[in-house]
């Protein structure tokens, strides 16, 4: 049982924030620096583009700074901490992971802030770091147990055979993914994504390289769907040496960005390029449990040769009249979707919710024009594949 927080503590957590505001990417990326060092098997469940981009590091000076300005009410990151907490366990995070990770933060503070941060700072955050921890493991506990209660669940990876790979556009290609062991997989919630364990075409790097994909077909107990767009280490690994026949190891569907395929609120689901594809499952899992389910699709990609899924989305329309959609392409025909577009999928009389998927400035965009729309934030569910944590 982790230590208490003192009220004196918490003051001095407090006021540490305007700090950490200034100083969080500094004292992050000595953290990661000094973390790697001494640990660089650690490594092997990082995300390494987002270490060069520094989004790793931005995100974990962003979790701090809300850390310690709401250090007096905790309870108030649960969503945010559910977030990550699936991701860890999508990763494999583990309770001996975060002793080690304490130990390099509070050394990184002391190295960046110096003389600022004073020996009963050190300590405050010591004990507050022990809290948060004690909160992650026993989040992501009850979520390692439910996975392997599930039917057909697991724990750790399991290996997966490619049954069928099928080239959507030029850059994307779905990977329908079988059990090696022939047994049961679990069903999963529309929106969820897995973990897969890839490698780097470079033979100097010793590295495993874990990225998280959606699954991008309703939800059945005979595949998963994996439909990746080739841009970075893992997707050209699995685009250009992974073939049918081939295994691969996964860890079990996680994520927060999920539907209720029970609900009877409107889904309104809006992405830009390969963001369509956790919102796909949505689609076409909601209509399937419930064919009179009203669903609106608004998607924004470059051109019709780059709408992933366009005939799947053709044969919704054609098969469930209370589906709807609306495609705009920037390149072919110069449409954007506009704050008149929004406003015209609002209707403030029928009970709705809005999944936007896709890049973060679209993200934002969106976000903000429902705002402005009067959508009130609990309507609004959000997916991005980078670290980000609001503040």
């Amino acid at each position: 049982m982790a230590k208490a927080l003192t009220k004196e503590q918490m003051s001095l957590i407090k006021s540490s924030a305007p700090v950490l505001a200034e100083y969080g990417t500094a004292i992050t990326k000595c953290f990661y620096s000094n973390l790697f060092n001494a640990h660089p098997e650690l490594l092997h469940l990082f995300n390494h583009s987002n270490q060069k981009q520094t989004k790793q590091q931005q995100a974990l000076a962003n979790t701090l700074y809300a850390a310690a300005a709401n250090i007096e009410q905790l309870e108030s990151l649960l969503p945010v901490v559910r977030q990550i907490a699936q991701k860890h366990r999508s990763l494999q995070v583990k309770p001996e992971h975060y002793p080690i990770v304490g130990h390099h933060l509070l050394a990184a503070i002391k190295e960046v802030l110096g003389n600022d941060a004073s020996d009963e700072l050190i300590e405050a955050w010591e004990v507050a770091y022990g809290i948060i921890a004690e909160i992650f493991i026993s989040v992501e506990k009850e979520m390692y147990q439910e996975v392997q209660e599930q039917e057909g669940g697991w724990s750790g990876y399991r290996r997966f055979t490619v049954k069928k790979k099928k080239p959507e556009t030029s850059l994307v290609t779905s990977f329908y993914l079988v059990p090696e062991d022939g047994q049961t997989i679990p069903s999963y919630v529309p929106g969820q994504y897995i973990t897969i364990k890839g490698y780097s075409q470079d033979e100097d790097d010793e590295y495993t390289h874990l990225r998280q994909y959606s699954l991008s077909d309703a939800p059945n107990q005979e595949y998963f769907r994996l439909s990746i767009k080739r841009d970075g280490t893992v997707s050209t690994y699995m685009h250009q040496q992974v073939e049918e026949g081939a295994t691969v190891e996964l860890t079990a569907p996680a994520g927060e960005f999920v539907t209720d395929l029970d609900g009877d609120d409107e889904l309104v689901l809006i992405s830009a390029g390969i963001g369509i594809t956790p919102l796909m499952s949505m689609a076409k899992g909601a209509l399937r449990a419930k064919r009179t389910r009203s669903v609106h699709f608004l998607h924004a990609t470059t051109h019709k040769e780059a709408h992933v899924f366009f005939n799947e989305v053709e044969q919704l329309e054609e098969t469930y009249s209370s589906f709807k959609r609306d495609v705009f392409y920037s390149e072919e025909d110069s449409r954007r979707i506009t704050t008149e577009d929004i406003n015209q999928a609002v209707r403030p009389n029928q009970k709705q919710q809005f999944y936007i998927c896709g890049p973060e400035a679209f993200i934002q965009d969106i976000s903000e024009a429902l705002r402005e729309a009067g959508v009130s934030n609990d309507h609004v569910h959000v997916e991005v594949f980078t670290p980000r944590i609001p503040v």
